[in-house]
């Protein structure tokens, strides 16, 4: 490349040297941005600040596209910057942080700021990560005076009022901004979030077969949007993995077990969904299987939760602690504190409730667990002082940790501390299950006039009440019974006679009538006369039955058709006989032998049965620690003896046929033996 002439690098350096005109730059800068190029936007923005330090437009810029990138601590970075210049960076501050989780920071930088409609946005969004969901909805209903018209605003509005408990209510805030929530204004809006986050309010208010219709049109439509973005099929389910775990749990809900655990396993093995999904369905997994295979289960939790360097403080994996609201964290610690109690590991499942409590310090559900652990160590007094210490400093969020103590107390047969946790429970002292368990805890304990107090608060109660099914009528019957039973007749009666006044109960009446007999003749009579005579009682003498030992059931006599024919009795009377029958093969004219009448009898119980004889020949008799001969060591020593016998036998006669022969001198000998 030949060289530059001076006059074209002198032009070269004078152009350099030339600055460029700001408005130009800002130009690029507005260019960058809505091209969605941020970190050629940065530059830019460094290029304005060089030739006019302290722009505000620019850091604000420059703070935006960072921010834009994901670059959160280059804007941090950019906002320390700046803070000797004039401009008020509080918010992008709190935006930073609350994108880092740190949402304590966030929501104090956001506490001295002027209420607008950005600032709300984000402080509802931060109320939301920390599960307080009134003051985030305090914080959207403060925006309703803007008017923002925005679709994801109405979607993060009704998810808060799921989370907050307030489902109930979603229609009516929906339609007072305008916002149709059938399943036909869904198909027409193509917002698979709304028609989601509309199905999860569903869920709570119980209408599981809406919900799961809303759900199935929200996958359908969530498909074709991420398909004509050109994702692929993995990608599809990894995006639509919240509404798929949810469509599991409206099947789980209405019984569908096994449709619920497949999608459940599905999700879990093959890894194809967002981390909080994940986490959800396999928490759900693990309630479908229960006990079993509690190893598995353990170690697909322990995946989720990740070991802190502090004490006694736990902690989710970095992907999921932001991310799970506190209620699904409550159920995914409690699902791994059952399981450790199941496995057996108490000194694990005390170290994880140790960290739970400091925690969750509003929760009732880790003194629950705590209870459990103890329960489980049976330690039941322990147990039963930590929940009603709880009870005592909490009366305002103590039902469920009430109901706990009865339920130990009761199992451990602490009778009155049962009665009195279930007496603390203002709320449900009408209700029948609370009233019968009551009357038979304090019957138990020999307080009937306790017992009796109950049954009579209960029907006050009812008496006040204005709803429209009422029980007074059930309450009132069984406090009669109990009291005729326990001998307060008079009390027993004016129950009855309430009743007949109110309700007109026959089965009152009848009441009524026995038990003013033992108090009040002259009333039982004036009431006998109102009970309607039974059928076929006609005729009969009431002094003659008094006489008798019992009454016997009356039949009433059918009535008889006179035109019935004497030719029709007759054949009536007469027996139908049927042959018998006789099994396969047999010959009736030639029977054979009888069978023997013993033969569906054991063998043993039979009268033809001997049992075999022990070999006697094997037994050794002599003194204490003898040693026994085996049978054939018993066999082989009687046929040595029986040889070693015939061998004596045989010598003997041959020593006796050598004595019966003639002896010769003694001089023959001598020859004989020479020789």
């Amino acid at each position: 490349m030949p060289p530059k002439s001076k006059a074209a690098a002198a032009a070269a350096a004078a152009s350099a040297a030339q600055p460029v005109a700001v408005e130009d730059l800002f130009a690029a800068l507005h260019r960058h941005i809505e091209a969605g190029e941020f970190p050629q936007a940065v530059k830019v923005a460094d290029q304005v600040l060089a030739v006019a330090p302290g722009d505000e437009d620019a850091v604000r810029c420059k703070v935006v596209a960072h921010i834009k990138s994901d670059a959160t601590e280059k804007a941090l970075a950019a906002i320390r910057a700046a803070e000797r210049l004039p401009i008020d960076l509080s918010y992008y501050k709190a935006y930073c942080f609350y994108r880092q989780n740190k949402l304590q920071e966030a929501l104090e930088l956001l506490r001295g700021q002027e209420e607008t409609s950005a600032v709300l946005q984000l402080e509802s969004q931060i109320y939301y990560r920390l599960g307080r969901m009134n003051d985030c909805m305090n914080s959207y209903e403060k925006l309703q005076k803007f008017k923002v018209e925005s679709m994801d605003l109405k979607i993060n509005i009704i998810a808060a009022l799921v989370a907050a408990g307030r489902a109930s209510e979603v229609q009516a805030t929906m339609k007072a901004q305008k916002v149709d929530l059938t399943t036909r204004a869904l198909r027409d809006a193509r917002s698979f979030e709304l028609a989601y986050n509309s199905a999860c309010s569903l869920i709570e208010n119980k209408k599981y077969s809406e919900a799961k219709e809303q759900l199935d049109l929200a996958k359908r439509i969530g498909k074709e949007e991420l398909m004509g973005e050109d994702y692929g099929d993995d990608e599809i389910e990894y995006e639509l993995a919240p509404v798929s775990a949810q469509l599991a749990y409206v099947q789980q809900l209405q019984g569908q077990t096994q449709e619920a655990m497949e999608t459940y396993t599905k999700m879990t093995s093959q890894n194809l969904a967002d981390p909080s999904s994940l986490a959800v369905a396999t928490t759900n997994l693990i309630s479908l299987k229960g006990t079993k295979d509690a190893a598995d289960s353990l170690r697909k939790l322990g995946r989720l939760i990740e070991k802190s360097t502090a004490p006694n403080k736990l902690q989710l994996i970095e992907s999921l602690e932001f991310k799970l609201s506190p209620r699904q964290k409550e159920a995914l610690y409690s699902a791994h504190v059952l399981l450790l109690l199941h496995a057996n590991r108490i000194d694990q499942a005390h170290e994880l409730v140790s960290g739970l409590l400091g925690m969750f310090q509003d929760s009732t559900f880790p003194v629950l667990l705590q209870a459990a652990v103890h329960v489980r160590e049976k330690k039941i007094q322990k147990a039963e002082e930590i929940l009603s210490r709880y009870a005592e400093k909490h009366p305002e969020n103590s039902k469920g940790v009430l109901l706990a103590l009865a339920q130990i107390a009761a199992s451990a047969n602490h009778l009155q501390i049962a009665a009195d946790s279930l007496s603390k429970i203002t709320d449900i002292q009408h209700m029948p299950a609370t009233v019968a368990t009551l009357v038979a805890l304090k019957e138990r304990l020999g307080d009937s006039n306790g017992a009796s107090s109950v049954l009579d608060s209960a029907i006050q109660w009812w008496k006040n009440s204005m709803t429209e099914d009422s029980k007074l009528d059930v309450f009132m019957r069984e406090a009669a019974t109990f009291k005729l039973n326990h001998g307060h007749d008079e009390a027993a009666c004016q129950l009855y006679e309430e009743l007949v006044k109110s309700f007109g109960s026959a089965e009152a009446l009848a009441g009524l009538v026995a038990t003013s007999a033992r108090t009040n003749l002259e009333k039982a009579e004036q009431y006998e006369k109102k009970l309607k005579p039974l059928p076929g009682l006609k005729g009969i003498d009431v002094e003659s039955l008094e006489k008798t030992s019992g009454a016997r059931p009356f039949e009433v006599p059918k009535p008889m058709n006179e035109d019935v024919t004497d030719e029709v009795k007759k054949q009536k009377a007469k027996k139908r006989k049927r042959k018998p029958r006789y099994p396969k093969g047999f010959d009736p004219a030639n029977p054979g032998p009888p069978p023997d009448p013993e033969r569906w009898l054991p063998k043993r119980e039979r009268s033809s049965y001997r049992p075999k004889r022990k070999d006697k020949r094997a037994q050794v008799r002599g003194a204490q620690g003898a040693v026994t001969r085996d049978k054939h060591d018993t066999s082989a020593t009687s046929s040595a003896n029986a040889s070693s016998s015939s061998k004596a036998n045989q010598a003997t006669k041959a020593a006796t046929a050598a004595s019966d022969q003639p002896k010769g001198s003694n001089k023959s000998r001598k020859k004989k033996s020479r020789s």
